[in-house]
């Protein structure tokens, strides 16, 4: 009879056991997921003052007078990740593997590269690099 007891009190502490583990399973998994979102909306909002960013220089320097000439740069990564920037059809394009976005631009020459760019305006166009 005492056996039977000793095993029914071992059960019983393997399934509150595995409960709790559970529970506290479940518990991380959400919040890594609440993580990952947060994450997600940071580069997302990073990625958009970048295109922002650019929109604004070339902007300012179409409304320059010939002669302007600004350096600026363009991070390497965004949020420690590798990430796309271009400019395809006076749009300013920028891709990472979570978000992507994408701009108008003003009327420009060239392209935009990671790093140090030089933008300038002369004879009423704009050049990049």
């Amino acid at each position: 009879m005492k056996q039977k007891i000793k095993s029914q009190g071992g059960l019983e502490f393997l399934i509150i056991s595995g409960a709790v583990l559970f529970g506290f399973v479940i518990f991380f998994v959400a919040i890594q997921v609440n993580t990952e979102d947060r994450n997600k909306e940071k580069e997302l909002l990073i990625v958009q003052n970048l295109a922002l960013s650019i929109q604004d220089e070339v902007g300012l320097a179409t409304e320059s007078t010939d002669g302007y000439v600004r350096e600026f740069n363009v991070p390497n990564q965004i949020s420690n990740r590798d990430y796309e920037v271009s400019i395809v059809e006076n749009s300013i394009y920028i891709k990472t593997d979570r978000n992507a976005i994408s701009l108008k631009l003003a009327n420009v020459t060239g392209n935009i590269e990671k790093g140090a760019n030089i933008i300038k305006k002369e004879n009423g166009k704009v050049y990049l690099n």
